[in-house]
């Protein structure tokens, strides 16, 4: 069946294209103000799809900080010291740079130190455009649904050091699609 042809079937039965779509590669971030639905893109980056994947499978993700939010650029999370200097157990991920995918609002990236070969658990949501990212950074998703939430994260002050928030928003609980709803 065509695309269009599913859309058609699914607004019919009431179901949201969000909802039609996911699948495996489907992620619910939870955050006090709502739903993140991301879109995860094992074409793009598999090796990073399957880390986040295993880490959402053992509840690494909940309860982590928005450590790092910079109005009109991005949000960071993903780190269990909640500084911007954790990661988890699992080895660091060789870069999967893409020359096609871009920075844009909703899209979801990798974060890393200098090392282009650095990143591990923590992730970057781009809350506006962000085109020097191009080709810099591994793009893993995108947004598929609850930008409006997105943009509730508190941001760090203005002039705030790295972008570092004072008691910052937390995941409350992050799951794979496929787990449940």
């Amino acid at each position: 069946m065509k695309r269009r042809t599913l859309l058609a079937l699914a607004l019919s039965m009431g179901l949201t294209a969000p909802a039609m779509a996911a699948d495996a590669n489907t992620v619910y971030l939870q955050t006090k103000d709502g739903r993140i639905t991301i879109e995860l893109r094992p074409d793009l980056a598999p090796k990073h799809v399957k880390q986040i994947k295993t880490l959402v499978s053992r509840g690494f993700y909940d309860g982590l900080k928005f450590h790092r939010v910079i109005d009109g650029f991005m949000a960071q999370t993903g780190d269990p010291k909640g500084n911007g200097t954790g990661g988890s157990d699992l080895p660091d991920i060789p870069a999967e740079f893409s020359q096609t995918a871009q920075f844009k609002r909703g899209t979801v990236g990798m974060a890393r130190s200098g090392n282009p070969n650095s990143a591990n658990s923590q992730f970057f949501i781009c809350l506006g455009d962000a085109p020097f990212l191009n080709g810099q950074y591994t793009v893993v998703g995108n947004v598929t649904d609850g930008l409006d939430v997105l943009d509730k994260i508190k941001k760090a002050a203005p002039g705030a050091p790295g972008g570092a928030v004072q008691d910052p928003d937390k995941i409350v609980r992050m799951t794979l699609a496929e787990k449940g709803k």
